[in-house]
Formats: C-alpha cells, structure tokens, sequence
C-alpha cells in the first residue's frame, strides 16, 4: 500500500481546522450559548460527516475498481480541487456571525452536512486520490472515514471553545492574512505533491 502520509495530514488539518460552515456556525454558537449546549449541534456534524464519508468511500472504491485508470486523473482534479480551495482561504475574511434564536439541534447540524457540497468533494479528494491504495479494503475505508469524522469534531470543538478568541483574533487583519497565507500554503504543497508533478 502506498499511501502518502504527511501530505494527507496537511490536507486534512488545513481543510479541517480552516473557516468553513462547519466551523463559523460552532464558533457562533459557542461564543453565544457555551460549548456545553453546542454540543449537541457538533455531534450531529460529526455523524453527517461520518455518513457522507463512508458513502464517499464507497463511491471512489467502485469508481478505482470500474476503472483503474481514472486514478491518475482524479489525482489531477483531486490537486485542482486542492488549488481551488487554497485560493479561497486567501481570499477569504474569516467573518464570524452571530448566532441567533436558540441554539442548532441534532438534526441541524447533521442536516448541514448532507446539503454542504464541500464536504462531498472533500471526502472523494480523499477516498479516491490519498487513499486509492485501499480501495479493496471496506474495513480500513471505514476505520479511515472514522477518523475524519473524529478530526471534523475536533475542529467544530475546538472553534467552539475558542471562538470569542478566534473572532477577536480574525478582527487583526494582519494576523488573518497570515494564518490564511500559511493554510493556503499547505495546500499548494498538498495540490503539488498529489499531481505528482514534481516525481517526474
């Protein structure tokens, strides 16, 4: 199995942790309502996340196995798809609104991932260029979908908790083009690692 570890830390931490939804929606409720009645909303991300990876996981495992070949050119969209996305963490101002009304259920949270396309394309990026190599393998596809989940809550929590200081810090515009500079940066090396432009 040849799965390319570091660059698929890097692309899962910078897309994970990054302002996105998932994460501006839990740091609203946080800075609103506390963590503890954020709860509730941030399990219900994480078992739509987890959903819509394994289905992910599925669908890049028929498609590798149908086709063998498209690997190669999913790792170039895969890369594109990475650049597009590096592009938009620079152009982005990481506002944070507030939460009104009274906190997101369960089902809200949940519901936001089944309609979040982004989430999608993140999660076929993934099953079907970083980790194409177990395609045949259902149980480690599953162990791996898991994981992002588990990474995805860590990310909503931890925007969450901090996100009075993450919006007072997102206020600073040159501590945001920074952070926003770094994370896009990650994901440039990320696209240009995958591409495999620079082994040949």
């Amino acid at each position: 199995m040849n799965i390319e570890i570091v660059p698929l830390i890097f692309f899962v931490i910078a897309t994970t942790f990054s302002p996105g939804p998932n994460n501006i929606s839990s740091a609203s409720m946080g800075i609103t309502y506390g963590y503890k009645k954020t709860l509730h909303f941030l399990c219900g991300i994480t078992l739509g996340f987890f959903v819509i990876m394994i289905a992910c996981a599925f669908l890049s495992s028929t498609l590798l196995e149908m086709m063998p070949a498209a690997q190669k050119y999913l790792r170039w969209l895969g890369g594109l798809y990475i650049l597009w996305l590096a592009l938009g963490i620079l152009r982005s101002n990481s506002s944070l609104e507030d939460a009104n009304g009274a906190p997101k259920a369960f089902s809200k949270g949940f519901v936001l991932q089944l309609f979040n396309p982004k989430v999608a394309v993140y999660g076929l990026t993934i099953f079907s260029t970083f980790l194409a190599a177990l395609s045949h393998h259902i149980s480690l596809l599953a162990v791996c979908a898991l994981l992002l989940s588990l990474t995805a809550f860590a990310a909503t929590s931890t925007w969450a908790i901090c996100g009075a200081a993450i919006k007072n810090k997102l206020k600073n515009e040159p501590f945001r083009k920074g952070i926003n500079l770094f994370l896009a940066l990650v994901l440039i090396y990320t696209a240009v690692d995958l591409s495999g432009i620079l082994t040949h």
